[in-house]
Order: C-alpha cells, then sequence, then structure tokens
C-alpha cells in the first residue's frame, strides 16, 4: 500500500488537457513551497494537452525528490508518508514520448499557432508514459496494464497484480506560458486505489514548471510539486480544510533518446 501512494505522486505531466490561468498565480504557488492552499484557478478539464514542439519525440526522464512536508503534522499524516522520506535524492528513471495527434476540442499554449489551423499537436503518450512510470516505480512484475478511457483522456486504469487497479481521474487544469522555452501546468485529479482491504480515495494537485535549456544533457528540466488532500470521505477532512495533509517536491531532468519525434498517430 505504501508504495502505490508513493506511485500514485507521479501520475503527473502524462495526461491532458488545461485553459490559462490568472497571471502568475501558479509561479507564485511554487514560490510559496510549502506554505499551499488549494489552487482557484483551474477549469474543469477537457480534451488534450498541446506541448511545444520542444518537448517532441522519446525521452528518458530522472525523476528525484527533493523535499517533502507534511504540514498538519503530527495530528494528520497521509498513509506511506513517513516512508517516502527513504527517497529523498534518490532519482528514479522511466522512459517518456510525446507524439503528433489531430486535435480536438483542444486548447494549447499560446505561442503554438498551428492549434488555431486544426494541424497536428504534439500531445504525451499517455499509457505508454504511465506504463514506464508505474513499472518505474512498482516494479516490472507488479504493473499489468495502464489503459487510458478512449472517450476521455482525462481518466485511466493502471491495473496491478492481486487484482488492484488504480484509477486516476483528472477534474481541472490550467497553465501559465512564461515564454517559448518555460511553461507551467497545474493537474487537479482524483485518485481511488482498489484491491487492497478497503478502498483508499485521495484529492492530488499537481504543478509543474517546465524549462527548455540551452544545452542537451539534460535538454529539459522541472520543479514539481505535488499536494494531497483528503477526500471529503475522510474522517479529517473538515480539520484539514483547503490545507494539504502532504506535500512533495520532485526535481525532472529530461535526456533525449531520440532525434526525431515520434510518427504522427
Amino acid at each position: 500500500m505504501k508504495a502505490i501512494c508513493s506511485f500514485c505522486l507521479i501520475v503527473l505531466f502524462m495526461l491532458g488537457w488545461a485553459r490559462s490561468a490568472d497571471a502568475g498565480e501558479l509561479s507564485e504557488h511554487l514560490t510559496n513551497f510549502p506554505q499551499w492552499e488549494k489552487l482557484t484557478s483551474v477549469q474543469p478539464a477537457s480534451g488534450d494537452l498541446a506541448y511545444p514542439e520542444w518537448m517532441a519525440g522519446t525521452w528518458k526522464v530522472t525523476s528525484t525528490l527533493v523535499d517533502l512536508a507534511a504540514p498538519l503534522a503530527p495530528d494528520i499524516v497521509t498513509p506511506g508518508f513517513e516512508s517516502n522520506r527513504q527517497q529523498l535524492n534518490l532519482p528514479v528513471s522511466f522512459i517518456v514520448r510525446f507524439i503528433k495527434q489531430k486535435p480536438s476540442a483542444t486548447v494549447g499554449l499560446k505561442f503554438i499557432p498551428q492549434i488555431n489551423n486544426f494541424l497536428p499537436i504534439l500531445v504525451a503518450d499517455r499509457a505508454f508514459n504511465s506504463l514506464n512510470l508505474a513499472k518505474a516505480y512498482l516494479g516490472e512484475q507488479a504493473v499489468l496494464s495502464v489503459k487510458v478511457d478512449p472517450e476521455s483522456p482525462n481518466r485511466q486504469i493502471t491495473l496491478l497484480r492481486g487484482e488492484r487497479q488504480l484509477v486516476s481521474i483528472v477534474t481541472a487544469r490550467a497553465t501559465e506560458s512564461i515564454s517559448e522555452h518555460k511553461y507551467i501546468t497545474a493537474e487537479v485529479f482524483q485518485q481511488l486505489f482498489k484491491g487492497g482491504s478497503r478502498p483508499y480515495l485521495n484529492s492530488v494537485e499537481s504543478i509543474t514548471a517546465y524549462h527548455k535549456l540551452p544545452t542537451n544533457n539534460p535538454t529539459i528540466e522541472a520543479d514539481q510539486v505535488t499536494a494531497v488532500y483528503l477526500s471529503p470521505q475522510d474522517p479529517d477532512y473538515f480539520q484539514a480544510g483547503s490545507r494539504p495533509v502532504a506535500l512533495y517536491r520532485y526535481r525532472l531532468e529530461f535526456f533525449s533518446v531520440e532525434l526525431s519525434p515520434h510518427p504522427e498517430e
């Protein structure tokens, strides 16, 4: 269960759509770590997120937990939080890719002009990325498959051995365009783990700031903060209010393993 909780925190940049946030709110949110309240500028999730062209292709991503906090401890601490301290400064690597796809109900970044012309756009290969991510954190034998809802890129199911599954549903997002080489995404999603003694549900908010570097080693870096909030079903829900019960900060590094983007789908 603790391993599942750790993995739940990392299903971040693999999923869909976002609308522009109020100027500076996402940047300010990152700066204020670990003093967080729930985001106010996110909008209901629909369609798919268009990534900038400099993220095209296949990447080896190295994710490192660099900080964590439990703002409401010792009164409220989430499952697995203390064990996650052992992951501090330990890099985890996995392969992801971003592919061309025909847009549908897509709102992308302002500096990607082809979106308005309904030309193919760059999106995350969600099933491929999430499967590799799950195997990196849970082990090759623990993960059976990842399925993305064909009717919505905002819902996916990770099937695990032992008739267990993790259901992730993205409910809201926002983006903040900084420049042609910097942008920030915010995602809010519900996570339901089935297969244990009882289902475990929580709400997760994640902000990721991507930056294209002038070097190739790595080519892209990202600062990512994930906040865990209690679900209304939790007995401590009203005590926690709008405050997160756990915060995790990651450094992501993207190393190219392919010279050209994945073929259009």
